[in-house]
């Protein structure tokens, strides 16, 4: 059974950059063929995919976050991280990290696993 916990900070002032960490237990992230992905949703609006990783360190992002988003791994912790750049209060979302056997699973936003999830909020 594949566990996730996001961690990170839960407020990050406007042009900062925001780091979350995911990390899994019960499965190693160099399994093949799985991905690990980041997932938000903001305040009273619907889930938006971020990007994702794969078990060959490949990695993949939604266009519209491209330029200020970048996913990385370290095999020695078992984690993954989301780092995204130049944050605004628009940034303000639960963030989620998941994964799946499937990329297009991950990319519709149904993975088979979820993590909890964190608030963030941006705001000076």
């Amino acid at each position: 059974q594949v566990q996730l916990q996001e961690s990170g900070p839960g407020l990050v002032k406007p042009s900062q950059t925001l780091y979350l960490t995911c990390t899994v237990s019960g499965e190693s992230i160099t399994t093949n063929y799985y991905y690990w992905s980041w997932i938000r949703q903001p305040p009273g609006k619907g889930l938006e995919w971020m990007g994702a990783i794969s078990y060959l360190d490949s990695t993949y992002y939604s266009p519209s976050l491209k330029s200020r988003t970048s996913i990385s791994r370290d095999t020695s912790k078992n984690q993954f991280t989301l780092e995204l750049c130049s944050v605004t209060p628009e940034d303000t979302a639960l963030y989620y990290c998941a994964a799946d056997l499937t990329f297009h699973n991950i990319v519709v936003m149904t993975p088979q696993y979820w993590g909890q999830g964190t608030q963030v909020t941006v705001s000076s």
